[in-house]
């Protein structure tokens, strides 16, 4: 890409649009953070090596973030947009080496806007849009290091692979795909010593959170069994209805593509060809992946949740183009892109429409004024700082973000925080009924929670 003309390439213009557009957008529409966010900032203000719901990463960048730009919202949108556009880059980068017309690389990244997971869904910063840059970026440096054996690509390898995983465990299942195709290789060539270097790498960059799991009881695999839902079901609705579910899920968030492909050609028979080393690779690391999870459904009887797969998706466009490429007259591309701009100016709209009309969703809660009220029955009647804010990521982490002090986050309601903390106050947020029974310094209530202050008067 020539630098000096980077403001008119079209895929550079296409990546500052979508980052300005969905920045600005839920910025102005919204009163408050999603719940993610919000959460990973209540994290990110009690920095551990894992947290109860999910591992670290998320909360790093979150807390990053906050350290440079503060309580300001438009700062975690923008976040969210950077991991985005940066992940649609990376795949372009990749696609580079399978087209050489740079034209069908463009076609392979702008196909993803007909998949919600990468606009619609995007506002809120969570562990599944902290995953796709490290998605992103391992499926990448895989192909490098099969196509040279370079030990620093090795290296990069292991560092994303392992980064990858602690943005959440269903990554484990592009790990495992990644290892099922250098396991194709291994029988295929002689044993690499350099196979084992990202092996490595990631056990190291793994450990200190694996040290945090056995510490913490295993909290988090805990709670992502509790999701699942495996308890209490028959054998018929496990084992049957649930993958079933599954697949149909995905298939109907992927009409749009198929529909948006289908302009620019109408010609979908092809044949495989299986000796082709790159279309194995793009069918093993889009597929795969996606079958391990449905085995996963069908063999446990788990229940799959739609927004868990919103990372699988990324590389689907270059398959999809690699395919069929030969099909595809870029000289009768003109409505492709004109359904392009349609969708890429509807999802925004949309967006905004439900954001005003529906005044019911936690981007409506009035986060900056419970915090207002809150700091001010804490300045009538204490002299010290807010330190600590004990309670649900919600309430409490709604508290962390917006009051002045940033307080530390904590979920603990058994903990006495207050005998620890000699330089400021705590707040417990909970239920209303309990917090006033027990409650040794000033309560009050902001329904639905109960909110006790202790600090020195």
């Amino acid at each position: 890409m020539n630098k000096n003309n980077f403001l008119y390439n079209p895929f550079s213009l296409f990546l500052l649009a979508h980052l300005a557009i969905w920045t600005l957008i839920p910025y102005f529409v919204n009163e408050n953070l999603p719940l993610d966010t919000i959460e990973a900032l209540a994290w990110g203000s009690n920095l551990e090596w894992g947290f109860s719901k999910h591992p670290p990463i998320s909360a790093f960048f979150v807390e990053l973030f906050y350290q440079l730009f503060g309580a300001q919202d438009w700062a975690y949108y923008l976040l969210s947009q950077i991991f985005v556009i940066f992940s649609f880059f990376i795949v372009w980068k990749f696609s580079e080496e399978f087209f050489l017309n740079k034209n069908l690389s463009l076609i392979s990244i702008l196909l993803l806007e007909a998949i919600v997971f990468y606009n619609y869904t995007t506002p809120e910063f969570n562990v599944y849009v902290c995953q796709l840059p490290f998605r992103a970026l391992t499926v990448y440096y895989c192909w490098k290091c099969f196509q040279k054996n370079n030990q620093s690509n090795w290296i990069l390898l292991g560092i994303f692979v392992g980064l990858g995983f602690l943005t959440h465990y269903l990554f484990m299942y592009l790990i495992i795909t990644v290892g099922i195709f250098f396991i194709y290789q291994i029988k295929r060539k002689k044993f690499n010593y350099n196979y084992l270097i990202p092996v490595f790498i990631f056990l190291i960059i793994i450990s200190p959170h694996i040290f945090w799991l056995i510490k913490n009881n295993y909290s988090t695999i805990t709670y992502g069994f509790s999701r699942v839902e495996v308890q209490n079901l028959s054998f018929l609705t496990a084992h049957l209805l649930n993958p079933l579910v599954f697949i149909i899920k995905q298939l109907i968030l992927f009409v749009p593509f198929i529909l948006f492909f289908l302009f620019l050609t109408l010609k979908i028979k092809t044949k495989l060809n299986l000796k082709n080393k790159k279309l194995v690779f793009l069918i093993i690391v889009n597929f795969l992946p996606i079958l391990l999870v449905f085995f996963t459904s069908l063999i446990l009887g788990v229940k799959i949740r739609t927004m868990w797969m919103s990372p699988f998706y990324l590389y689907m466009g270059v398959l999809f183009v690699y395919i069929y490429k030969k099909n595809i007259n870029l000289k009768k591309s003109k409505k492709f892109f004109i359904i392009f701009l349609f969708l890429f100016i509807l999802s925004p709209i949309t967006y905004a429409t439900v954001s005003i009309l529906k005044k019911d969703k936690r981007t409506d809660f009035p986060g900056k004024e419970i915090a207002y009220l809150v700091q001010s029955k804490w300045d009538n009647n204490f002299s010290n700082r807010i330190a600590v804010i004990v309670g649900d990521e919600w309430f409490a982490g709604n508290l962390s973000y917006h009051l002045s002090s940033r307080p530390q986050w904590h979920n603990s309601l058994s903990q006495n925080y207050f005998s620890t903390e000699k330089a400021g106050g705590v707040i417990y947020v909970g239920n209303p009924k309990i917090m006033k029974k027990i409650c040794p310094g000033v309560f009050g209530t902001i329904k639905p929670v109960g909110i006790c202050m202790i600090g020195t008067k």
